[in-house]
Parts: structure tokens; sequence; C-alpha cells
């Protein structure tokens, strides 16, 4: 028997919800019985079902004001925000310009404050209150090369939702996912043809990345009355994280201990 989140009816919010880790993430939660809202700046070809899109650019606080005020209309609250949308091109520091630096952090930081913000504004007028959500990553919590000012970004996520916690409790909770690798859409583009995506889920301790629904699990849980004492908190899904380099640099089957 499915295990019953609490979800049901409930009103939700996912940014960047039409493909990848947020398709997971709106389908995860449309199965749990939620009326799930995407946005984007373009629709999905084929949304998930049972899954609204209201176009929608993030890092426009007018845009942002604008859906949640609909969806307040609409559907007579909002339960539920979670933010997913973001992202970053490959580039070293060195090369990148401060133009990129800004826009990586004003999507993957600023915008996620901007949509809590409005989405802590309609959750504090209501008696059950609320619940967001950030979706974060383990470049946050490690070196980030070729991502610096996105990793930046995602560490500042974290301590934004461990503050947001303490200044909008007790009505509306806030807790991150802090996502490892995942397989999507778009993971060539980052490791490579078949054989390399295979290669790099090797070095997960699990044996592979993520299926976006596995974090839009997580994210369900956060987002439920089951986790109703959790707030401030990261959720770390990232199948065992990073074995340490020097495990396959040292020359022995069993390295001597240090001294």
């Amino acid at each position: 028997m499915p295990l019953d989140l609490g979800l049901d009816g409930a009103v939700a919010l996912v940014t960047g919800g039409a493909r990848g880790v947020g398709r997971g993430i709106a389908s995860v939660l449309a199965e749990a019985g939620a009326r799930v809202v995407i946005c984007g700046r373009s629709a999905p070809a084929e949304p998930a079902s049972g899954v609204a899109f209201r176009p929608c650019d993030v890092r426009s606080p007018d845009e942002v004001a604008e859906l949640v005020e609909w969806i307040a209309s609409e559907y007579g609250r909002l339960d539920v925000a979670v933010n997913n949308a973001g992202g970053a091109p490959f580039a070293m520091a060195v090369d990148a310009s401060p133009r990129l630096h800004s826009k990586i952090v004003e999507l993957n930081l600023l915008a996620p404050l901007i949509v809590a913000q409005a989405a802590n504004a309609v959750m504090q007028r209501q008696d059950s209150g609320g619940s967001i959500v950030m979706v974060s990553s383990v470049s946050g919590h490690r070196p980030s090369p070729g991502t610096a000012a996105y990793g930046a970004a995602k560490a500042g996520l974290d301590s934004l939702t461990a503050t947001l916690a303490v200044e909008w409790a007790p009505k509306v909770r806030v807790n991150s996912v802090v996502a490892g690798m995942v397989l999507t859409e778009q993971s060539q583009l980052h490791y490579g043809d078949d054989e390399g995506v295979a290669a790099v889920g090797r070095t997960v301790p699990l044996g592979r990345m993520a299926r976006p629904e596995e974090i839009g699990n997580c994210v369900a849980f956060l987002a439920s009355p089951l986790a109703s004492y959790v707030s401030g908190s990261t959720l770390t899904a990232h199948g065992g994280g990073e074995a340490p380099a020097f495990l396959s640099a040292a020359n022995s089957e069993h390295p001597k201990e240090s001294q």
C-alpha cells in the first residue's frame, strides 16, 4: 500500500518543473494527490500528468508576484513552494565574465528568495501555514570547478534556508534538498555519451546517478506533514557522495595508516 504523505488536495508550485529534476518533483507531488502548478519561461511540449503550466521568469519580482497571486486566486491557497529552477553553463572562473557570474547568482540564489517571499506572504495568511523547499546541490558543499558562481550560490541557498526557517516560523517551514548528480535529458551535455554517463555514475557509492523522481521523493517528504517538525534543515540525496580522491591515488590495496 502506498504511503499517504498527507498531500492530497494540497496546492504546490514547482519552479522550472517542465523537465529534468523539476519534472520529477512535479510528477511525484501530483501522484501524491497535490494540485501542481509549474512555471518557466516556455511551456513544456508534454506537461506531466495532472500538472498545470504558467509562464514566469522567476528572476522578475513582478512576474513572480503575478504568478503567486494567480495561484492563490485560482486555487484558493498555496501550501507548497519548491524552488527548483536553476543551473549554470560550464565556465572556468578565470574566463567567465562578471555578467555571467551575476546572472548565475541571480537565478540560483536571488530568484529563490523572490519566490519564497511571495509564497510566504500567502502562507502566513493561512491557518495551516505552508512549506517551502529549496533544491540545492552538492556543488555548494565541495569545490565546484567550472561552475564557481553556481556552487557559491547554492551554498548561499542553504544559508538562506536556515535563516528563513527562523524568520518565518512557526507558520512556514523552510528546508532544502542537497542533490547530487541526477540522470536527466541534459546529462550528456555534462558527462559525454552513454558510456561517459555510466562511468561517472560508477564513481558514486551507490553505483549510479539519481533519478529525478528520487529527488522528488525527498522534496515530497519535506513538503508533507510527515516532516511537520523539520525546518531549517538540509536533506542530502547524493548516493553516498564521492569517494575520497586519495583512495584511488594510493599505490597499495591497503595503504598504511598515517603515522
